[in-house]
């Protein structure tokens, strides 16, 4: 048992995530199982502190779970080179990358509709006719932007 526990209500506060998030984290393990006292209530460590900083640090940058997961299994082996690593985080600054610019190109089209607005009936609006019929748009290929 660590020397000093911490409530799950304690950790979700010192570390701004909420329980259930803690909880699914666990499931998934991404965060080891913490002790659990005679009454069953779960007691975290400050290792779980760290680690869950280190989850919500990526998560804040974007990060997916799946590359969080490897990069924290990583950190298990302080003695490897970072190759591994850098190339987690290369990949998502591509996909970053890929992703402003569906947005510019998102924004683009936006700008482009409203260039066009008029004051007239709901007929002659072109907001309107560019979402009823893509051929109006300059980019066919939109994709949702999460």
């Amino acid at each position: 048992m660590p020397s000093k526990n911490f409530t799950i209500g304690h950790l979700a506060r010192e570390t701004g995530t909420k329980v259930p998030t803690i909880r699914y984290y666990e499931k998934i393990g991404l965060l080891p199982e913490p002790f659990r006292s005679a009454g069953n209530q779960r007691l975290y460590g400050a290792d779980h502190i760290d680690r869950l900083a280190f989850i919500r640090h990526g998560r804040d940058l974007g990060f997916g779970l799946d590359a969080i997961r490897e990069l924290l299994s990583l950190t298990d082996e302080p003695e490897q080179t970072c190759e591994r690593a850098d190339a987690i985080a290369a990949q998502h600054l591509r996909e970053v990358e890929n992703r402003i610019a569906r947005l510019q190109a998102l924004k683009a089209e936006l700008e482009r509709m409203l260039d066009h607005q008029c004051d007239g009936e709901l007929a002659d609006c072109r907001v309107i006719e560019v979402l009823a019929d893509h051929r109006h748009c300059l980019h066919s290929d939109h994709q949702r932007i999460d």
